[in-house]
């Protein structure tokens, strides 16, 4: 049986592009805050909470971990490449946790070295934290911006990465297909999400074997609509509806799984009843929007190219004042991360990148319209990763 995980190999050879980048920008260390990017170097996840914590990667030395008591013994069971644990018992504590990191640091003798930082605070503040920065409890220290580095890896995907984004879209497409299923008139549809994800999460389980897990979220698939049902569907982030599902209703679906803490994106557009003649239009609409870019997809083409061909099919069709949102993003370990297909956006597309296309269209009180399939970019063109059928035909239930 395959394990779908990131091996620990991999996670070394981040670590050691990490400190390919130190040496070269002649910094002692890199102090990190920001949890995907402690995931993306180490394997380990955690629930963050208002409790700070940050990773350590010296130049020279032992990966280190600082943060709370709770997670001690909880990182041993997830990783190998995190050394040193140090931790403080609780936040804000008799001792406040920023004085504990800067002794800390003082221990592993940076207290007079320069360290990349990702956040000078030096930790990343949630729930109500407050405390001092660490900029001011180490004022020998040279912290330098290094927000960037982690991010800027992550934009190319490994053959690795993408083996489990692709794993992720063969369970999102169970997982839809069975939300497709259930849709019926008169249910509410959070009930047909927790059937959907339940059943299509059982059934992974036991195909994948003993050995997997979740790795960034509880449940291993999700699948729902999150309240994009009839008018609500013109809501693009909308969370719920208290409404039922009801004969006429456009219905915006998605599905997701996660596998080694990767997520491709799958959604489609649903018609619950024969279509009218407003909703078939804008329907293909969408989809011919969704076409062009995906004949635009290619290492060299830039981010702002693939906004501009969807927003040029609107355009035509005179339904440019129904667009809310550009065309996509970068996927991999979060729901939104670079790249940006955005219009603003220069940046070239590379291959390996990979990345949502949904193009979408929005008229308040009347519906919206969108797929989301996941994209890799190669040399020549592109691949799409999600498979759901896409056609006005396979997406009406009658």
């Amino acid at each position: 049986m395959a394990k779908f995980l990131i091996s620990e190999s991999e996670y070394e050879s981040r670590i050691e592009r990490v400190r390919k980048v130190l040496s070269r920008r002649r910094l002692d260390a890199l102090y990190l805050t920001n949890t995907t990017s402690m995931f993306y170097l180490t394997g380990y996840s955690f629930i963050a909470t208002e409790r700070p914590l940050a990773l350590i990667i010296p130049l020279d030395g032992k990966v280190t971990f600082m943060g709370p008591l709770l997670e001690k013994d909880h990182i041993p069971l997830k990783t190998r490449i995190i050394e040193n644990i140090k931790t403080y018992l609780d936040y804000p504590g008799e001792k406040h946790p920023i004085d504990c990191f800067a002794e800390f640091l003082k221990d592993m003798g940076l207290a007079k070295k320069r360290i990349g930082i990702d956040n000078k605070s030096g930790v990343s503040a949630m729930w109500g934290y407050k405390g001092p920065p660490i900029t001011k409890k180490l004022r020998e220290v040279k912290f330098t911006d290094m927000k960037d580095l982690v991010p800027s890896m992550r934009l190319v995907k490994s053959k690795a990465e993408i083996a489990l984004i692709r794993e992720s879209a063969k369970w999102a497409n169970l997982a839809h297909t069975l939300l497709h299923e259930y849709i019926a008139e008169g249910l509410w549809d959070v009930e047909v999400a927790l059937k959907a994800s339940l059943e299509a999460s059982s059934i992974m389980k036991k195909t994948l074997g003993s050995d997997y897990e979740p790795l960034r979220r509880s449940t291993p698939i999700s699948a729902g609509f999150r309240g994009q049902i009839g008018e609500m569907s013109a809501i693009p982030h909308a969370l719920a509806t208290k409404c039922m599902i009801r004969k006429g209703d456009v219905v915006g679906t998605g599905a997701t799984a996660d596998v080694g803490g990767y997520y491709c994106e799958l959604e489609r557009t649903i018609i619950f009843g024969k279509p009218t003649a407003k909703q078939k239009r804008y329907f293909n609409v969408m989809v011919k929007a969704q076409e062009a870019a995906f004949k635009t997809f290619k290492a060299g083409a830039k981010c702002s190219d693939v906004d501009r061909a969807t927003f040029d099919v609107f355009k035509k069709a005179g339904l440019a004042h129904l667009v809310l949102h550009h065309t996509g993003h970068g996927l991999g370990l979060e729901g939104h991360e670079p790249p940006f297909l955005d219009v603003g956006n220069e940046q070239p597309l590379k291959a390996g990148m990979v990345v949502s296309c949904e193009p979408g269209i929005y008229e308040f009180r009347f519906a919206g319209f969108r797929h989301s399939d996941t994209v890799l970019i190669t040399e020549d063109g592109s691949e799409i990763l999600t498979y759901y059928p896409r056609d006005l035909e396979a997406l009406t239930i009658v």
